[in-house]
């Protein structure tokens, strides 16, 4: 029977796991660098542009929400990859959905971005 880690332990082991995920969404996905790339710009203009706080979280916050859609499209093209190469409907399916998710959450940036600097 595996060891199941706890604590300290676990924190620390999750913690090695999410930063390889990290440097692997680096080094194999495009999109995940350009949307890296944005950020340089969006959040230090989100501290300069922000009225308050509340705005800057806002702003900051609909920001790291396309990162985390990257991530999880990407491990789900991964995983349907992974699977297979040949087309199937399902997969096909999965892809488009992963790439709706992070078209969702771009589409929300900008609105956020939109209505604290000229809402």
């Amino acid at each position: 029977m595996e060891h199941k880690t706890t604590g300290l332990e676990h924190l620390i082991k999750s913690t090695g796991y999410s930063l390889k995920g990290l440097k692997s969404a680096v080094k194999y996905e495009t999109a995940f660098r350009h949307e890296l790339f944005l950020g340089i710009f969006l959040v230090p203009l989100a501290f300069l542009l922000g009225d308050g706080k509340f705005e800057i979280a806002l702003m900051i916050g609909s920001y790291l929400l396309v990162l985390v859609a990257e991530l999880l499209n990407s491990s789900v093209e991964c995983v349907v990859d992974r699977v297979g190469k040949e087309h199937h409907e399902l997969s096909g399916r999965a892809k488009d959905q992963g790439s709706a998710a992070v078209f969702v959450a771009l589409v929300n940036c900008a609105l956020m971005w939109a209505l604290m600097l000229f809402g």
